[in-house]
């Protein structure tokens, strides 16, 4: 999806349009009702801070988005919602996506690495996903010279957090 020209007050109202036709259509390959959390939550390597990385992906794409950390509880929060919750080391609580910014996600799909030790999460991006207004946090790529931005501010971060 393009944002080029588009201020952030026009793409957070589009945002908001798009989110609630997403949100009836998500088809996430779980049933809410059916579904056993504890023993998804056996298999999972939490790490010395009850945490574990996750990887956020565009389900259509394929576009790697972000890394984020999840607890126990904004695992089974994700799952139950099917919206990307994660868990903010430096406020130390929950963060559901798009709370503040409009920025949400969807959760198609909800995967564990081999070793139990890295949620992949398929998700529909509605606008953003980086805080610095760009689409994908990997926007900055190795090249001979040093780090490259590769990828444009599409909306102003001041504008995101107002």
């Amino acid at each position: 999806m393009a944002f080029c020209n588009i201020t952030g007050r026009h793409l957070n109202s589009l945002v908001k349009t798009r989110s609630s036709a997403v949100v009836s259509s998500a088809e996430a390959k779980w049933n809410v009702a059916k579904l056993d959390v504890d023993s998804i939550l056996k298999e999972v390597k939490f790490n010395s801070d009850g945490l574990v990385p996750a990887i956020a992906q565009q389900f259509d794409s394929g576009e790697v988005l972000m890394m984020a950390w999840m607890s126990t509880e904004s695992i089974v929060e994700t799952l139950k919602s099917r919206r990307a919750v994660f868990f903010s080391r430096s406020r130390k609580k929950l963060w559901r996506k798009g709370d503040t910014s409009g920025q949400y996600q969807h959760v198609h799909d909800f995967k564990l690495d081999c070793d139990g030790d890295t949620v992949l999460l398929t998700v529909d991006q509605l606008g953003v996903a980086c805080h610095t207004g760009r689409r994908s946090c990997f926007y900055l790529a190795v090249r001979d010279d040093g780090l490259e931005e590769i990828l444009p501010v599409v909306i102003d971060p001041d504008e995101l957090y107002s």
